[in-house]
This record gives structure tokens, C-alpha cells and sequence, in this order.
């Protein structure tokens, strides 16, 4: 419930303890509210009772991350089948049935303040839309999503509200960690986040890496390719993997915002301003969870260096990986699933000899049809819009449009008191 920690820190469990033999074995039998139900369980103890964390976790997941097959023992799971078609309906719905869980225990409203490049706020806001007794505050970098990611957060009303932020999308999230510390806000207003900085959107992130390599014929270890920005999804798996889950190596695959790949391979870490991509919501300069890795990790550079291989790409690279998959299998990817095949081609090219007996997972974090923009045009073809976004595109939308100013965003906030 208090997102960041009073230090500014972010949080994380004390220890992670491996998951019982037992249910790893059983992992191609269950379905993906079984599994997530038993590792919920893990996680929460008696913070809530069986049955009704049983039933928050499959109103939470009416949906599934399924695993389909691009030859050649690679494959990509598919994590854009909830309501916003993005992987972070995972955590985004899940956190919402938690927080709306407890926050029937107080009389006072709580505000969750999210910075998004993209995705998330459209998840956060049809997970959180009317949900009693929470507000959401939506941060995001106006022009630089696409419009569909905009119009899923600036269409819902009611206790969403959506601030088009003339900046980066660093600008948004700085303007929220700027509104947990100050002294004022917290006093007034009770207050939380919804990005992967809360434990709770990121520990449900960790449920489709079992429910992928429970469809991986023969069972064996795998490689991860995760299109990061922030860097929640990778995270999760590094979780997930100290769980029990059998995963050989893990790719980082960035577009040019690629400050952590840079630091796997030299060992220094250093933000700096994002950059403008197709992959928008991977446009981070300065990933909150990167903190997370180095703490899993104990600060040990070798260590994480020879278990996440680290590679970042362009957008030409990225716009052509988009044509050159559709051409020679008529499967559509949206750009950020272009740069996870991008990093996992590349980690395999590198490893020829070990890395080939291993099958290959690559994330697809959001449905093609939110990216018409600049998918259209490499495949050389119209893209059938879903239902689900093509209502929303209908709606009018409702944003209020401020500088990048924390004096000013301050002052906004304390008025909603």
C-alpha cells in the first residue's frame, strides 16, 4: 500500500524461497490461475484468506499467456491477451484486486500516482477504473505515445485522471518519487504508486514465466528474452528464477535506451536522458529496477554479467525484424517483441554451440494493433483493430496538460484533498 519505502527505496522480500518440488512438476497440468493462485500463496501467507485470494486471483486473470512457436526451437509467449491487449494487465489487475481488497479497511481514499510511458497507464486504468475508495493519477509524456496507448487512459473518467506531461517519460516518473517524498503530500493524502516499483504489480509478473515454460515440449532449461525499460518484466523472471524455475540465461533487450546493457558490459551504470523510439514504453533513461537487479544480485557485477547477456537495438533494426517476421511467417510482432527476437537472434548467433540446445522464449508484451503506426508499414498490410481498442478510440478523451514542474504538480494534488 506505500509503493516506494519511506526511504525512497524500493521494496523487495526478505528472501525467496524455491518453490516445492512437487508443484514444479505439476506445472504443465495447471492452468494459469492455478499456478498463480499456489505462488500468490507463497507470497501473501495468511494476509488473506485462501478462498478469498483464490477468488482475487481468477477474477484478477480471465485470460492466458499462451507459448506459440516460430520454428527453429524459438518461441514467443504471447502476453497481450488481457482487456488493454499488454502484458501489464498482469500485475495491473492483479494489484487492483489487492489494493481494492484492502483498502476496505480504511475510511480514507488512497491515490495511486503512475508515470507511463505507455502500456501501463492503460492497464492501471481499466484494472483501478471504479473501483471503490481509489483515485488514480496518470502521469504521461504527451506526444510520445501512440494513440491508442493515450486514448485507453484519457477515455475512462470517473476516478481516472490523466496528465499529458510536456516532457520525457523520466520527467513523469521524477515527478512522482518527487510527490512520495515531500513531507506535505504524504500528510494530506494518502497515497501509493502503480508501476513496477510497487511490489505488487511486479511479483504477479513472475507468474507467466512458469506458465511459459510449462509449455515448453520436453521440459528443459530455457533462455528468456525480455524487452525491458524499466525493467519490472526482467526482474519478475530473476524472482521467478530464484523460485525454482529453470531458465540457462537471461537477455536484456533494449532499443538505444540502453544504459543497462551498457552496464553489462562495462560495469558502470549511468542514466541519462531518454530517447524517442517505436518502442515507446521502453524509452527509460533511468530504470527504477534496476536497483532491484543489483540487490538480487548483491552488487556483483560478474555475477549478473554472466547471467543476463545485454544487447540494445535501433529502430531500423527493430522496423525490419517486424517486416523479416512477417514476411517469411506471416506472424505480426509489435516493436517491442521485434527487439526481444532481436536480442535473442543475437545471443544465439554469439553462443552458437551451447546456446543452440536450449529453446529460446521471447516476450510479446502488447498486441501489434496498439503500434498501427509504425507496424502498418513494415508488413506491407492493414492490421485488423480489436474490438477492445477500437471502442475506445471512439470515446472522447479527457487530459489536463501540464509543464514538467513539480510546484506545479504539487499544488494539483494537494487541491484534490
Amino acid at each position: 500500500m506505500d509503493g516506494l519505502a519511506p526511504d525512497g527505496g524500493l521494496y523487495l522480500p526478505d528472501t525467496i524461497s524455491p518453490l516445492p518440488e512437487k508443484f514444479l512438476k505439476a506445472l504443465p497440468g495447471l492452468s494459469f490461475q492455478e499456478l498463480g493462485f499456489e505462488i500468490a500463496k507463497v507470497w501473501l501467507g495468511d494476509e488473506i484468506k485462501v478462498s478469498d485470494l483464490e477468488r482475487l486471483v481468477w477474477e484478477a486473470f480471465p485470460f492466458d499467456a499462451p507459448l506459440e512457436t516460430t520454428g527453429n526451437d524459438i518461441y514467443v509467449l504471447e502476453l497481450f491477451h488481457g482487456p488493454t491487449l499488454a502484458f501489464k494487465d498482469f500485475g495491473a489487475r492483479f494489484m487492483a484486486q489487492l489494493v481494492g481488497y484492502f483498502v476496505t479497511e480504511s475510511e480514507r481514499e488512497l491515490n495511486i500516482l503512475v508515470a507511463t510511458s505507455g502500456d501501463t497507464g492503460s492497464a492501471v486504468a481499466s484494472g483501478f477504473h471504479q473501483v471503490p475508495g481509489i483515485r488514480v493519477v496518470l502521469l504521461f509524456p504527451s506526444g510520445k505515445i501512440s494513440e491508442i496507448q493515450r486514448k485507453q487512459m484519457t477515455t475512462l473518467g470517473g476516478n481516472i485522471i490523466s496528465l499529458a506531461i510536456e516532457g520525457t517519460f523520466d520527467d513523469c516518473q521524477n515527478l512522482v518519487k518527487q510527490a512520495f517524498a515531500d513531507p506535505t503530500i504524504r500528510s494530506k493524502l494518502r497515497v501509493t504508486s502503480a508501476n513496477s516499483i510497487n511490489i505488487a504489480r511486479l511479483l504477479p509478473q513472475s507468474f507467466y514465466y512458469f506458465r511459459a515454460a510449462a509449455q515448453i515440449p520436453g521440459r528443459k532449461a530455457t533462455v528468456f528474452s525480455v524487452p525491458s525499460g524499466n525493467f519490472g518484466n526482467l526482474t519478475a523472471g530473476l524472482i521467478a528464477r530464484r523460485m525454482g524455475l529453470s531458465v540457462e540465461h537471461f537477455i536484456a533487450a533494449t532499443n538505444v535506451n540502453d544504459v543497462v546493457p551498457q552496464y553489462l558490459k562495462t560495469g558502470v551504470f549511468k542514466p541519462r536522458s531518454s530517447v524517442q523510439t517505436v518502442s515507446n514504453a521502453m524509452d527509460v533513461g533511468n530504470p527504477s529496477n534496476f536497483e532491484r537487479m543489483l540487490d538480487l544480485y548483491k552488487n556483483d557485477f560478474r555475477k549478473m554479467s554472466s547471467e543476463i547477456y545485454g544487447a540494445a537495438f535501433t529502430d531500423r533494426e527493430t522496423v525490419n525484424c517486424v517486416k523479416c517476421m512477417y514476411d517469411e511467417t506471416k506472424y505480426v510482432l509489435d516493436p517491442h517483441g521485434a527487439v526481444a527476437l532481436l536480442g535473442l537472434q543475437k545471443f544465439k548467433a554469439g553462443r552458437s554451440s551451447d546456446a543452440a540446445k536450449f529453446p529460446g522464449i521471447f516476450l510479446e508484451t502488447a498486441h501489434p494493433a496498439k503500434f498501427l503506426e509504425s507496424v502498418q508499414p513494415a508488413i506491407g498490410n492493414r492490421l485488423d483493430i480489436p474490438e477492445r481498442l477500437q471502442s475506445c478510440l471512439q470515446r472522447p478523451e479527457r487530459s489536463i496538460t501540464f509543464r514538467a514542474s513539480f510546484e506545479e504538480f504539487r499544488s494539483f494534488l494537494l487541491d484534490l484533498d
